[in-house]
């Protein structure tokens, strides 16, 4: 018997061995640059809710960042990640399953890896005997094929080969299934196969669906993490806890950039630019996004480049590619700078069909991609791999579990850039209408690409263009004329496309309309839009806003709850509500 309890004590630290090497170091952008990072060192702890936030499913997710921005602090539980399968002192049952929502690149990867250490290290979570840690990206390959439960442990986890079916029986596991939006399993929660034991052999799905449901292993706890679009695969009755990732808070955005650059006057000056842009600074809320920025506005503030800095999203990743490409060719042409005009034929080939790649699967909503996707797009493998010197940190290949290799962008923001300008480098003239939620903000790059400015930028991939300023005032014309009763969230995105496009007259006559003593002045369906995004993200309070003097008050209120979380028939925003009785927005 005291043999076979040290054996098994053996086997847990070899495995906690193992999960402490595969989680202890980070990368931000593409693991094949050499930039892995220890954890510990950059992690900054994530804002993280108990609930989740209303609505979210019919917004494009950076319309969720900017919605939640400003409600942060009206209903929400702050929960540690390690926390999460602790009770609140109001809550009686047990939490078995969990599962974690967040827009992409919010920090749902790092809090699991930020959790899977501290247990690995022996600082949090002791209860728990195992933690299994399995991607959907992973669990994708295997997806056709019959396993047990424990044969699934043994594939995925070697460290725990000697672990029989009786161990496990009496052992506290934790299972952590990552990335449900990346799955291309199929659950069905309703026409399973009931398994109990764990040496039964089934498909995977279905190996999940009975876990999740406690018919394998009932004492096992079980962690998911999820965009939220995808999150609807998991019943409601299936889950005891729901938290969602929100990124960072505006305290810890400044943390992040502090810990990043030792040089106190780099990271200061990146931190007051940010805070110039509204979009910016929003956007910052996701990790990744600060990355980006990162990256961008050090190679501007440190090198020969001189400039305006990027205000708008558009203009940020417009920035971004042409630092990752001219980083990367001069690495593969021996330090000599290059200019973004120089690119070759064939590293244009290569970016338009990432941009193709980007694009068709965005139309799907895959954001991984393997061998036959890229090969449908015309990406050789090998060129793929090597990417001609170019975009090693824009699109990033990993090897998982029997050395298959996964491809993905390195954040769905820039699959959205890159394809839209691939739409744009194919259709200048933009008959095509791609108008859905899903969607916006793909719009949006679309449209700010259609700056000469941001043209310029990019001219060694887009070629030569026609835009003309004539064009560029259509263009804007038709934005502000656009009628789209259906679906508020239209007109607000068409407010942030004008933004992109540096059209600021919007904002100046709503500026002089909420500072006007006269507010007789009829409003357009686009003027009210750009009013109720004004004033939900607007830090000032306005006292009081008479909308029986519009033209159409119902329309604006509309639109407005289309822009806000709406609850019991009032709208709730920061100190402000929106009488619907009355017609009033008051404080």
């Amino acid at each position: 018997m005291k043999y076979h309890l040290v054996a098994v004590v053996k086997v847990l630290d070899e495995h906690k061995i193992s999960l402490r090497r595969r989680c202890e170091r980070v990368t931000e952008g593409s693991d094949e640059t050499g930039s892995r990072t220890l954890l510990n060192r950059i992690y900054t702890e994530l804002y993280i809710t108990e609930g989740q936030s209303e609505e979210v499913h019919s917004q494009h997710e950076v319309r969720q960042l900017e919605t939640a921005s400003k409600m942060d602090a009206l209903h929400d539980t702050p929960i540690r990640c390690q926390d999460i399968f602790k009770a609140l002192p109001d809550q009686q049952r047990p939490i078995r399953v969990v599962l974690t929502n967040g827009v992409a690149g919010v920090g749902k990867t790092f809090s699991v890896q930020k959790f899977t250490l501290d247990w690995a290290e022996g600082l949090e979570n002791q209860h728990v005997s195992v933690v299994v840690l399995l991607s959907f990206r992973e669990l994708n390959l295997i997806r056709e094929e019959q396993y047990s439960l424990l044969e699934l442990l043994h594939v995925f986890h070697p460290t725990l080969q000697k672990v029989t079916a009786e161990k496990l029986a009496v052992s506290q596991l934790l299972f952590i299934f990552d990335g449900l939006d990346e799955s291309r399993l199929s659950l069905d929660f309703t026409n399973r196969k009931l398994l109990s034991d764990v040496t039964q052999k089934s498909s995977v799905s279905q190996l999940l669906t009975n876990l999740i449901q406690g018919n394998l292993l009932p004492s096992a706890l079980v962690w998911i993490t999820s965009r939220p679009a995808a999150a609807n695969q998991i019943p409601p009755t299936c889950v005891d806890r729901l938290t969602e990732v929100r990124g960072f808070t505006d305290a810890q955005k400044e943390e992040y950039f502090r810990r990043r650059f030792s040089d106190e006057e780099l990271s200061s000056r990146i931190i007051s630019h940010m805070k110039t842009s509204r979009s910016l600074h929003i956007m910052c809320r996701i990790p990744v996004f600060c990355w980006i920025t990162a990256t961008v506005l050090e190679h501007m503030l440190t090198t020969e480049q001189r400039g305006e800095l990027p205000k708008t999203l558009t203009d940020m990743y417009s920035h971004f590619l042409l630092v990752q490409t001219k980083r990367k060719k001069n690495k593969y042409h021996e330090g000599h700078e290059t200019s973004p005009q120089e690119l070759t034929e064939a590293d244009r080939e290569v970016l338009l069909k990432l941009g193709r790649l980007a694009f068709e699967h965005l139309e799907k909503g895959n954001i991984m991609f393997y061998q036959e996707d890229l090969e449908q797009c015309g990406l050789d493998v090998t060129e793929a791999s090597v990417y001609s010197g170019v975009c090693t940190e824009i699109f990033k290949r990993e090897c998982v579990i029997f050395q298959k290799p996964v491809y993905c962008f390195v954040h769905l923001s820039i699959q959205e850039f890159l394809a839209a300008v691939y739409m744009f480098h194919c259709f200048t003239n933009r008959k095509s209408e791609v108008k859905n939620g899903r969607l916006d903000l793909f719009v949006r790059f679309l449209h700010g690409l259609c700056l000469e400015f941001n043209q310029r930028l990019l001219g060694g991939l887009l070629g030569q263009t026609e835009n003309s300023p004539e064009t560029i005032q259509r263009v804007i014309k038709n934005l502000k004329e656009r009628k789209t009763k259906s679906s508020p969230d239209r007109s607000i995105n068409i407010f942030h496309c004008l933004m992109e496009m540096n059209d600021i007259l919007l904002s100046q006559e709503i500026q002089e309309f909420l500072k006007s003593e006269n507010k007789s002045k009829k409003l357009s369906e686009i003027h009210c839009s750009a009013l109720a995004f004004m004033l939900q993200m607007s830090e000032e309070v306005l006292d009081e806003l008479d909308l029986k003097k519009q033209t159409d008050p119902r329309e604006f209120i509309t639109i407005f709850k289309g822009c806000c979380w709406t609850q019991t028939g009032n709208i709730i925003l920061t100190c402000c509500h929106l009488d619907l009785e009355s017609q009033t927005l008051k404080r």
